[in-house]
């Protein structure tokens, strides 16, 4: 397996189901995982939390290319880390366990830039900062919980309707997408797509069903509590 990745785009695969995308990841996905020479399963596992992880460094404070670095060398520890990683939904939770892997390497960004500034001002001739260092939060505290959630609900929903765009009519879609997201008024929509008011309603109705069943499958199936399995206590 390669751990030099150095972009954040996902390498483009043919499109599958949502069973085939997310749900493996549970369980299938992370097995062959510990195979470093399954590139098709290292690129699904890139493909599908890249963007997770890319968001929360970002949501912690980095710039874009502190959060590419999070991504790149968060695979790597994945990489490093998974063969010690046993699933088992009772005792451990893999959406934890890759939030501690994730939080170390935004940590050790912090811990970059810190450094990198205190070399410009000893350069500088400035010896009055304080110690960048001192200012960061202790890695053992830093709550970062709430972000995290955040980006996974976020990450839920993105994998949702993708799911559901496969699923209903692609007019439908528009005008659920254009009174939802895009915050339309219906009239403007209506006009818009050529439609009348009742079938906007209609297809905003159907598609937030949809939606709404797509969500509750993925938060069922995918891990949403439990402890972290003894690993990444530190870099």
């Amino acid at each position: 397996m390669t751990t030099t990745t150095t972009t954040t785009k996902p390498v483009s695969s043919p499109v599958r189901g949502i069973s085939d995308e997310l749900i493996p990841t549970r369980d299938t996905l992370l097995h062959r995982l510990k195979d470093w020479q399954d590139e098709e399963s290292w690129r699904d596992f890139f493909n599908i939390y890249w963007k997770l992880v890319y968001g929360f460094a970002l949501r912690a404070g980095l710039n874009d290319q502190e959060a590419q670095e999070v991504v790149q060398e968060t695979v790597i520890t994945v990489a490093r880390r998974i063969p010690e990683f046993h699933y088992d939904p009772e005792r451990c939770s893999f959406k934890t366990w890759l939030l501690k892997l994730t939080r170390w390497r935004i940590v050790d960004q912090l811990r970059k830039r810190a450094l990198a500034g205190r070399r410009n001002a000893f350069r500088a001739g400035d010896s009055s900062l304080s110690n960048p260092l001192d200012q960061l939060p202790d890695p053992a505290t830093v709550n970062l919980d709430d972000v995290w959630e955040t980006e996974w609900q976020q990450h839920l929903l993105d994998t949702a309707i993708l799911a559901v765009k496969r699923k209903v009519n692609p007019e439908h879609y528009q005008a659920f997408h254009l009174c939802v997201f895009k915050e339309w008024p219906v009239r403007k929509v209506s006009e818009e797509l050529d439609l009348s008011a009742a079938q906007v309603y209609l297809a905003k109705h159907r598609v937030a069903a949809v939606l709404k069943r797509e969500i509750r499958a993925l938060e069922k199936k995918l891990e949403r509590s439990g402890g972290p399995p003894p690993a990444p206590d530190g870099p």
